[in-house]
This record gives C-alpha cells, sequence and structure tokens, in this order.
C-alpha cells in the first residue's frame, strides 16, 4: 500500500505513514492495515516492540480522512460512517492494551485521529515541531478515537478546555497534559529509531529523552480551572464571560467556531468518564453513541461541509445561540442497544 509502510526491521515491527501531501491523514484501507500488523506481531516473538512514526516535516497524522465519510452521509448511507468509527476504535483500543512497547515518533501536527493513533501507545515521543489537538467540535463531532479518556484523565479541567476549543499542544504541553510521555529532540530521533530497531531495548529512549521547556498550558491552569468548572456548556460560558480576561475572551473566540451540541457532549463525556469506573471501552462506548449519531441527528455533515467542502468557514449548526437543551445532549449520548460499539474483530 503506497500510503503506509509496513515491515520488520531488526527487533521493531514498523508502521510509517506515507502520505505526507495529505499530512499523512489515515484512510480505511490504512486502519485495517494497521491493525492487521498489531494483530500480526502480538505472538511474534521476533518483534520486541512497535515503532509508529511518519515521512514529512508538517505531520505525523492530522487525523481520518474524512471526505469519504461526507459522501456517503451526504447520499443518506450512515452505514459506513458507523463501520469506520467502529473499525478506527478497535485499533485504538488494541493499541492502548497491547502488552508490547508501543513508541510513537509524533512531529508536526497530530490530531484526531491521529492522536488515537499514535498518544494510546507506552511511549509517546514529542519533539520540537509537535502540535496535538483534538480539533473535532469544529466539525460538529466531540473528541473521539478515545480521546476523551485523555482529556478525563489531563490535570484539572484542562480536559474541558482543550476539547471544547481545540487548543493545540506543543510538545511539552502534551506532556504536561498527559498525551505524550518523553521530550526528544527531532535531530536525535534517527538515531533513537535505530537503536530500538538494533535492541528491542525500550531502554535505550532514556539515553536520548531530555527535559521538556516549560509547558504554557501547565501556566493557564489556574484560569483554566477558574472558568471550566461548570456543570455544562452554559455554565462555562457564563463564567468565561464573567471572567472578562484576555484568556476568557481568546476562549470564547476559539469556541465561537465550534459546534454548541458538539462541545455541550464534550463536557457531559468527560464528566461522564471522569472516576473509578474510567476506562478505554467506556470512553469509546459514549464517544460511538455521538458519532453514530453524528450525521443524522448531529452537525457532522454541516460541519465537514463549511470546514472542507465548500470551505466557507460559516457552518450552519444547531442551538447557534449556545443554549444547548440537556435533553439534547441526552439524545445523542443514549445507549445504542444492539447497535452499540464492539470492541471484539468480527472475521
Amino acid at each position: 500500500m503506497s500510503d503506509i509502510s509496513i515491515r520488520i526491521t531488526g527487533r521493531a515491527g514498523r508502521i510509517t505513514l506515507t502520505r505526507p501531501h495529505a499530512l499523512n491523514a489515515m484512510t480505511y484501507d490504512m486502519c485495517l492495515a494497521i491493525e492487521d500488523a498489531f494483530d500480526a506481531w502480538l505472538d511474534d516473538d521476533s518483534v520486541d516492540l512497535i515503532i509508529l512514526d511518519a515521512i514529512g516535516d508538517r505531520a505525523f497524522c492530522s487525523g481520518g480522512d474524512i471526505a469519504e465519510l461526507y459522501a456517503t452521509g451526504t447520499k443518506g448511507d450512515y452505514g459506513y460512517g458507523r463501520k469506520f468509527w467502529a473499525d478506527e476504535y478497535r485499533l485504538n483500543a488494541k493499541i492502548f492494551a497491547y502488552p508490547k512497547p508501543v513508541v510513537s515518533f509524533l512531529q508536526g501536527f497530530t490530531m484526531g485521529g491521529g492522536v488515537g493513533l499514535g498518544c494510546h501507545g507506552s511511549h509517546r515521543v514529542v519533539g520540537e515541531s509537535s502540535q496535538i489537538a483534538m480539533p473535532e467540535c469544529g466539525i460538529g463531532l466531540l473528541p473521539d478515537v478515545g480521546g476523551t479518556l485523555l482529556l478525563a484523565l489531563a490535570p484539572g479541567r484542562v480536559g474541558e478546555y482543550l476539547g471544547t476549543t481545540a487548543t493545540h499542544m506543543s510538545g511539552e504541553d502534551a506532556i504536561f497534559a498527559g498525551f505524550a510521555d518523553l521530550y526528544i529532540p527531532q535531530a536525535d530521533w534517527p538515531a533513537a529509531i535505530e537503536a530500538l530497531e538494533t535492541t528491542g531495548d525500550i531502554g535505550t529512549l532514556d539515553k536520548v529523552k531530555t527535559t521538556p521547556p516549560p509547558s504554557t498550558l501547565a501556566a493557564l491552569q489556574d484560569q483554566i480551572n477558574a472558568v471550566f468548572d461548570g456543570e455544562a456548556l452554559m455554565d462555562v460560558l457564563n463564567a468565561l464571560k464573567a471572567a472578562d480576561s484576555p484568556f476568557s475572551q481568546e476562549c470564547l473566540k476559539k469556541m465561537g467556531r465550534m459546534s454548541p451540541l458538539a462541545m455541550a457532549a464534550t463536557i457531559e463525556v468527560i464528566h461522564r468518564l471522569r472516576g473509578p469506573s474510567l476506562s478505554i471501552e467506556k470512553a469509546l462506548d459514549l464517544e460511538y453513541r455521538f458519532t453514530f449519531r453524528a450525521m443524522e441527528h448531529g452537525d457532522f455533515l454541516e460541519g465537514i461541509r463549511a470546514a472542507i467542502i465548500d470551505k466557507d468557514r460559516n457552518p450552519s449548526w444547531q442551538y447557534a445561540d449556545m443554549n444547548v437543551p440537556i435533553a439534547a445532549v441526552g439524545k445523542m449520548l443514549q445507549p445504542l442497544g444492539k447497535d452499540a460499539l464492539k470492541l471484539e474483530k468480527m472475521t
């Protein structure tokens, strides 16, 4: 497959995304090929660890390739999207629980589906160019691919902030927020990968990791906690308006571009996940309830139209006044019954 290179080099299973012209956006076929590789290497004693990387300077993976989702959804075919998301979420869960080390090198943009691929492994490497974000609310989705798990685990109310504003994190911000583990100067990445391939020893990363620069996001945490601690979207918006600070004004500006329904559901899902029952399975189940309905009942198709198809950046959102009824959020997050997400691979 020209979009991806899958091979074994030395002691490492190697998966390299090779679509730099498309910012390494992940297609459905790429998703299935990656899962097949993880399955094949699970019991292969010649593979000690897996390395995920990508060619090009601009992106590890900018997200899922959503053009086909739009093309099918606008014709009233919601089945393709639902299957795409279900299969992608199964891969996310598999990476999260994989018993061998999974090392990802996250240069440039890592967004949306790229987070699901690169931020659930055991060793997530960032550097000077890393820009990590969950921008789904801007196209009428909630952060998915297990992203709500990461947001729920982020310090304080940082998860609500990142999920509703789509703010980009630098490498050091991503480490602070729990989306990454190791800061390694990108000039040292080729040697780090070669050492992993040669030895199969994850400990070689300790020899090249460095202390990350100070996190801008960490410095904002007190302000974030003060205005994003509301129970619902309207509570957060009211707190932001009352604060009337440069930070709160910037947040309101960013949130003004997002789907109100998606933001309201994002806050609700993060709140439901926090606590002792938090798991990747629960996060993906809640996300799938929303994405299953996103084309038919949500803002997804309109969000894609405005951002990708017509590029007018002027979506006509539901609840444009930001006053999203609790019942509307509840409808999007109702259990799916027989259509509920299944994480077992179907043959």
